[in-house]
This record gives C-alpha cells, structure tokens and sequence, in this order.
C-alpha cells in the first residue's frame, strides 16, 4: 500500500510576526482616527454649548428690554412720589443723578454703558397682595475678569441705582467665557483679536450694548453727535446686543480658541416712557 505524503503546513514563525506588526499597525492607526474623532466630537460639543449659551443670553435680555419703561408714571392721575417703585421713571435707569437729572450716554453715564445696563420694569404683579412692584435688571461684566455675564434682580427702591444693585446679592451668571472685553487677560484677548479679526474691527474690545435713542429726526446711535441733547436714558428705543463667547477649551488639533459671535436687538415697546 503506497502512503501519500501530507504537503500541508503551517505558517512560519516569521510570517506571525510580519502579519502580528500589520494588525498593530492597523489597530494603532484605528485608534488614532477614533482619538481625533472624540477630540473633534468634544470640541463641536463645547462650540455648540457656547453658541447655546449665548442665544439664550440674548433671548433674556431681549425680553426684558422689550417691557422696559412698564407702568409709566402716564398712568397714574396722581403720581405716587412717595413710593417710586409703582412707576418706572424710564425704561432705562442710569447713574449717576438718578433720578434727579439724567446723564448722557457716551458722556458721564456710568450705567448705560458698552458693558453695563439696568432695565426698569415691572415683571409680576405679588399675586398676595396684588401689589405693582418695579425691578431692577442689571447685566453687567464681572468686575474681575470681565468674562463672565451676570443678571441680577432687585426691588425698585430710594437710591442711586447701581448703588443698590451693586450692593445686592441677588446676582447670577447669565453667561460665561464672554471675550468682548476680557481685560483681565490682555495676551489673550490679542490672540483671539489676531484669530478672528472679523469679529473685532479695528482690533479694538467690542461693546455688548450698543443703544439707539429717539430725536426728532428719527431714531440715531446714542453716542452719534447729531443725537446730542436727545442721548439719555430716557430716549432709548432700541439696544444691539452682541455676545461673542469661547468655548472652554482651545481646539484639540489647532490649539486655537474656538469663538462664537452672537446679535441681537431689544426693542422697547412702551411708548408712554
């Protein structure tokens, strides 16, 4: 009986460790496109997140501006003097002066100003007691890093405005990594002028309220010099907002800051303040 001889082999143990250094190779490249894929995943998300907080900054802000000046004191067949928190004195309160003499924007007001606001306005009726209440609603740049956008809410009251809510402890962050103005930083705010200089014309800190008042020629920019004598607080119609905010994080791949630009406009529909 003839014996057929088995010509089947194995591999070598050259060609395991030439398709083992293949399959390592793969494998290393599979994990770096899935390592990019999450840094950019995770970057998108803090983009997104940044762009999120915004709008809804502004949406507030627009809402509140929409009601400003609510009640006037064009209400009223007697006028409360005795208790200035039933009325609004305008849609817009100021420092200083208040509410003696109004300043003007551009000039001497503190408050409005390109990082400081105080809406005037009632927002709810005491559902107790049926009581009208004015508030205070201030935004404003925190005073120590300038990045961050804080809203608080106060009971009208005797006093200069930004006094009190200045002194109160009612405030909240609206909005953080705000880098219209992060003074606090000023390498930082020279990269991202130099990253994006679209959004910071003549590579100066742009402004987050930029006001529009009433003349008898027509609405004009507050700090316009055809607008003098008609630039106060008083005679705001409409304020632009603009919000430009950064991601927590530089881009994983670029190392640059990862901005967002948002805009937006209050327009005080009370016309009897």
């Amino acid at each position: 009986m003839v014996r057929r001889r088995n010509h089947e082999r194995g591999f070598t143990l050259l060609e395991l460790l030439v398709a083992m250094g293949i399959f390592l190779i793969i494998c290393g490249v599979m994990f770096e496109l899935l390592d990019m894929s999450q840094k950019r995943y995770n970057s998108e998300t803090q983009v997104t997140a940044a762009y999120q907080d915004a709008r809804l900054a502004v949406d507030q802000i627009t809402r509140d501006f929409n009601v400003a000046g609510y009640p006037p004191a064009g209400v009223y067949s007697v006028l409360p003097v005795s208790k200035p928190w039933r009325y609004a004195t305008g849609p817009v309160a100021w420092s200083p002066n208040y509410p003696v003499s109004q300043c003007q924007i551009g000039v001497n007001c503190v408050s409005p100003s390109d990082y400081d606001l105080i809406i005037e306005t009632r927002l709810s009726t005491d559902p107790l007691t049926g009581s009208v209440h004015v508030s205070w609603i201030w935004y404003h740049l925190d005073t120590t890093t300038n990045t961050t956008l804080m809203r608080t809410v106060v009971r009208k009251n005797f006093g200069d405005p930004l006094a009190i809510v200045q002194a109160s402890n009612e405030t909240t962050s609206l909005v953080a990594n705000v880098m219209n103005n992060p003074v606090a930083d000023p390498a930082k705010l020279a990269e991202i002028k130099a990253q994006y200089p679209t959004m910071y014309p003549l590579g100066t800190a742009q402004p987050i309220f930029q006001y529009t008042c009433d003349t008898p020629g027509g609405p004009l920019p507050c700090t316009s010099p055809l607008a003098v004598g008609y630039n106060t607080p008083n005679n705001i119609r409409d304020v632009n907002i603009t919000l430009i905010v950064a991601a927590p994080q530089r881009d994983t791949q670029t190392q640059m800051y990862k901005l967002v630009e948002l805009s937006g406009r209050g327009h005080r529909l009370n016309p009897d303040n």
